[in-house]
């Protein structure tokens, strides 16, 4: 019996001092791999290849952008900033494996753009998370609040246009 008992108290503790998986970590290939991708945007370089063939990207939205329309959505947005990009203040990166196993890192930035028509300097927090699978992103969702980015590109708009009508009034 006391043999009986030893060998329980064995095995509850071999199993206990198992290594288990890591389920969240802040350090991991995928968020170096989400780390660069930031650093790559920051400086315009346009590198998609950590993306999947068939990854989605979805911006504040549920209409998914494709991979291959990644360049041209973000070259048509700076178009309307003479700087932006992400500041590298506090960002928080953390990598989490879900209960069905999904690989996803998620990340918090403050970004910060000068609007090319007026010069309004806008910052925003944005939250990123990327779903890896094989080490590629699969799936990337964004959201912020466009809120002052839209309203100061409809004043720009506005101001634009009065200066057209006037032009033409003359």
């Amino acid at each position: 019996m006391k043999k009986l008992i030893l060998l329980g108290l064995a095995i509850v503790l071999f199993t206990a001092c198992q290594q288990q998986e890591k389920r969240y970590t802040q350090q991991s290939p995928e968020i170096e791999s989400v780390k660069t991708h930031i650093e790559n945007y920051n400086s315009k370089r346009y590198d998609f290849s950590i993306y999947a063939d068939t990854a989605k990207t979805y911006f504040n939205s549920k209409t998914p952008i494709l991979k291959k329309d990644l360049e041209a959505y973000h070259k048509a947005n700076d178009k309307n900033y003479s700087t932006r990009g992400f500041t590298g203040e506090d960002p928080e990166y953390e990598m989490v494996v879900t209960d069905e196993g999904k690989t996803w890192v998620n990340c918090w930035l403050l970004w910060k753009g000068t609007m090319a028509g007026n010069g309004k300097v806008i910052e925003i927090p944005i939250h990123l998370t990327y779903q890896f699978i094989d080490g590629k992103i699969v799936r990337e969702l964004g959201y912020w609040d466009p809120t002052e980015v839209v309203l100061n590109l409809q004043a720009i708009e506005a101001a634009e246009k009065s200066k057209t009508e006037e032009n033409t009034e003359e």
